[in-house]
């Protein structure tokens, strides 16, 4: 396999994301597989409420979550080694096969439970190696003035996902059934695959190392980075001390190769690579800080709210419209800006802002007071999660970037939900005041540990 060092210099700036066609083309491929994702699980949650009780759909719907948790780090591993290009083509074809099976055996038959919880598993599974490859194509896309503009791009393309593919997975069980809504979202799946393999992909400029001894980076042909543990050591042979020593029979002794490079390896160095990060490591802290204080008041936390205080479906809806209105805002202010200045310390203040509002939400009067407070939320929330996001972007060494976007997606994905049963037992014990005012407290220690943190805290996104 032949082998090219990728030089450390950085690339010269490009076009501007919103008008590169490859990166619209990324793009397109991206929401289509957001939108036939929305469309599955609203499929999934139908059938499993059709063919069993309340609580078997429930663990239906969960099921997926375990092997996403336990497997991401693994998937992380796959996409630095794979490429995250191969990676996110191969999961986007494995889901579109697996939900169109479904869909056919539907149209046919009624398998009951067993085949939901399966496809419930394999989707968990594939999404294990497709969310870390996902994180880390932005990198091999466009160049890195342009990530944050990506970050935002992506934020919106996530925000036009939610909003339609929850009505077109409805209008599919309307006009058909399970089976339809799922085909549905097998076919929007698949026209992320044609896309993808359309996108030209580009050699990465190695990331922002404040603190990191990177390795350099090794790329096949391809440009897909090779194992990291093979670099070869750069010897000086005019050196008399550099010689090869002899062998007993005295001819030059085979040069020692190399310790062959593993996945175990490669999970230890990226785990090392962040830990030794002096700004990806207190940003990942931060993000988990920021996600374990405002999932559960802003799932199942809301819903608890709005009955108490009697503000009914309608008022929750519209207080769930104006978070995402608000999220919806702070996206699309980056993709516009491209960067902002001051990036670590606006996001720390964004997020200390934002869990003030979280806390307040407990005690607003009515429910027009409670939409101006979550769109705040929505606002200030989203612009940290979109600046944290492209800090991770722009400070990661792409030979890392599907390590350091498992271990952040763990945390979002695998330890943020299970604040949400004690979220809910907690409001039970206490109410929803002190409730929502703790969570406030943990999403804020999340911005005094990026304020507290001079590298974080002096951090800037590419210009």
């Amino acid at each position: 396999m032949t082998t090219t060092v990728i030089p450390p210099a950085a690339q010269a700036p490009g076009r501007a994301a919103h008008r590169d066609g490859n990166v619209l083309r990324w793009l397109g491929a991206y929401t289509a597989s957001m939108i036939g994702d929305n469309v599955f699980y609203i499929a999934l949650s139908w059938a499993a409420v059709q063919s069993g009780t309340p609580s078997q759909a429930g663990l239906v719907m969960a099921v997926s979550a375990v092997p996403r948790a336990l497997l991401m780090l693994g998937g992380g591993v796959v996409a630095d080694r794979f490429g995250p290009r191969r990676v996110v083509i191969g999961s986007d074809a494995v889901r579109c096969a697996a939900v169109l099976t479904v869909a056919a055996l539907l149209f046919v038959t009624s398998p009951g439970l067993w085949l939901l919880a399966l496809l419930a598993v394999v989707f968990g599974i594939v999404d294990a190696v497709f969310m870390p490859a996902v994180g880390a194509l932005p990198a091999r896309v466009t160049g890195r003035d342009q990530l944050a503009r990506v970050q935002g791009m992506r934020g919106l393309a996530v925000r036009f996902a939610n909003v339609v593919g929850a009505p077109l997975g409805g209008l599919g069980v309307a006009l058909g059934g399970s089976a339809t809504a799922f085909a549905l979202a097998g076919l929007l799946i698949a026209v992320s695959v044609p896309l993808l393999i359309s996108v030209r992909m580009r050699e990465p400029a190695p990331g922002v190392a404040d603190g990191a001894n990177t390795p350099d980076v090794v790329a096949d042909a391809d440009g897909t980075p090779g194992d990291l543990g093979a670099v070869p050591a750069r010897v000086d042979e005019s050196a008399p001390d550099a010689r090869v020593p002899d062998g007993e029979d005295g001819a030059a002794a085979a040069p020692e190769q190399p310790a062959r490079a593993t996945a175990w390896r490669d999970l230890r160095d990226g785990l090392r690579y962040i830990r030794g990060h002096r700004v990806l490591a207190p940003l990942i802290v931060t993000i988990a800080l920021g996600d374990l204080g405002f999932v559960g008041p802003l799932n199942v936390g809301l819903a608890l709210l709005a009955d108490r205080r009697g503000w009914g479906a309608s008022g929750m809806g519209l207080v769930v419209a104006a978070f995402g209105a608000g999220a919806g805002a702070a996206a699309l202010l980056l993709a516009w800006r491209g960067t902002l200045p001051r990036a670590g310390s606006a996001g720390a203040a964004a997020l200390l802002g934002g869990s003030v509002a979280i806390g307040a939400l407990a005690y607003v009067p009515g429910v027009g007071a409670a939409v101006g407070v979550a769109l705040a939320i929505g606002l200030l929330a989203g612009l940290s999660g979109a600046l944290c996001g492209a800090l991770l972007q722009t400070q990661s060494d792409p030979a890392y970037l599907g390590r350091v976007t498992a271990v952040a997606g763990i945390v979002s994905l695998g330890l943020a939900p299970l604040s949400m049963p004690l979220t809910a037992a907690a409001i039970g014990w206490w109410g929803t005041g002190p409730v929502f005012v703790g969570s406030a407290v943990v999403c804020g220690l999340g911005g005094v540990v990026a304020l507290g943190v001079r590298d974080l805290r002096r951090a800037e996104l590419p210009r």
